[in-house]
C-alpha cells in the first residue's frame, strides 16, 4: 500500500465530507473512554499513566490489523481512519463562521468563539474576537492536522491514532487545577513532548507561506523567533507567533500571553489571510511529508 496515496486521500475526504457522524467519530469514543476511566481512577499521577495506556491501546493496536487487508480495502480503510484524526475543514469553518457572524451580530461571534477557546467571549471586542479566532486556527492546525501526519508518516496509523489519543486526554485532562493537576501531568506533558517537533515544523513552514502569499515574511519569522516562547505552552507558540508577524498584528491572551506587534489592526481581513496563511501552511507540510513518504520507503 502506498501511504502517499493513504495521505492525500484522507486530506481530499477531509476537505470534501468534514468531521465523521458524532456517533461513529473515533475523537468522539476517545473523549467517552477518557471520561469513563477519569471517574474510575483516583487523581494521581500514577493514574494519569494507568488512563494514558488504558485509553491509548484499544485505540492503536487494532489498527496493526489493517496492514493485513488486500489493496484496495487496506487504501480505503486506512484512508477513511486518517481522516478522522485530521480536521482541517473544521478549523477553517469555525474560523471563518466566526468572522462571518462578527459583520452582523457580536453575540453571535462571541458565542461561537466560546465553542472553540477557553477563555470567557462574554465581554470581547471585535478586535478581541478576532484575535482569539486566529490564535485558535493557527495553534490547532498543529494539533488537528501536522502533527497526526507526522506521526502517521514516522509509525503510519497507529501512531497518527496514538497522538491523538495523547492530544485529547491533554484536552481533557491536562490542566493545572486541582481536580486535574496530577492525572493529567503525564497526558500534558507526554503532549508536550509529541508536539514538540511537529509544532517548530509548522511555525517555520508558515515563513515561506507567507512570502508566497505576498505578506511580511520577514516579520514572521522575526516574531517566531522573538515571541515563540512567551506562551505557557512549550509548543503553540510557534505557529501563533508566525502567523502574528506574517500578518503584522499583535495577538493576545489578556494576563497569558502577547505575540506580535500592533502594525495593523485586527478586523475580518486578517481573519481571511490568516485562513490563507493556515492553508498555503498546510499545502507546504502536505507536499514535504508525501516527498519524505517516497524517499524514505
Amino acid at each position: 500500500m502506498n501511504e502517499v496515496s493513504v495521505l492525500l486521500l484522507a486530506l481530499i475526504l477531509d476537505l470534501l465530507i468534514g468531521e465523521p457522524p458524532h456517533r461513529l467519530h473515533p475523537v468522539v469514543w476517545m473523549g467517552s473512554t477518557v471520561e469513563w476511566m477519569r471517574n474510575i481512577l483516583g487523581n494521581s499521577r500514577i493514574s494519569g499513566i494507568i488512563l494514558t495506556i488504558a485509553v491509548a491501546v484499544p485505540f492503536t493496536l487494532p489498527l496493526f490489523l489493517i496492514n493485513h487487508l488486500q489493496d484496495p480495502m487496506n487504501l480505503i480503510i486506512s484512508s477513511i481512519l486518517l481522516s478522522a484524526v485530521i480536521s482541517i475543514r473544521m478549523l477553517v469553518t469555525s474560523a471563518l463562521e466566526v468572522g462571518g457572524s462578527l459583520k452582523e451580530d457580536i453575540e453571535d461571534a462571541r458565542k461561537k468563539l466560546s465553542m472553540l477557546v477557553s477563555r470567557d467571549t462574554t465581554s470581547l471586542s471585535d478586535e478581541q474576537i478576532t484575535s482569539a479566532a486566529i490564535e485558535t486556527l493557527t495553534e490547532n492546525i498543529t494539533d488537528s492536522v501536522t502533527a497526526p501526519i507526522f506521526y502517521f508518516i514516522l509509525l503510519g496509523l497507529p501512531g497518527a491514532f496514538l497522538y491523538r489519543v495523547v492530544n485529547t486526554l491533554d484536552a481533557m485532562v491536562g490542566y493545572l487545577d486541582s481536580e486535574n493537576r496530577d492525572i493529567g501531568w503525564f497526558p500534558a506533558r507526554l503532549d508536550d513532548i509529541l508536539n514538540y517537533i511537529p509544532s517548530r515544523i509548522t511555525g517555520v513552514l508558515m515563513v515561506p507561506a507567507a512570502l508566497l502569499l505576498g505578506m511580511n515574511w520577514r516579520g514572521s519569522f522575526r516574531i517566531l523567533l522573538r515571541d515563540a516562547r512567551r506562551t505557557p505552552s512549550p509548543n503553540s507558540g510557534f505557529t501563533m507567533a508566525a502567523a502574528a508577524g506574517a500578518l503584522s498584528v499583535q495577538l493576545e491572551k489578556p494576563g497569558v500571553y502577547v505575540l506580535g506587534d500592533p502594525c495593523d489592526g485586527l478586523d475580518n481581513e486578517k481573519l481571511l489571510d490568516a485562513v490563507k496563511l493556515s492553508s498555503l501552511t498546510l499545502i507546504l507540510f502536505t507536499a514535504a511529508a508525501a516527498g519524505v513518504m517516497l524517499v524514505i520507503p
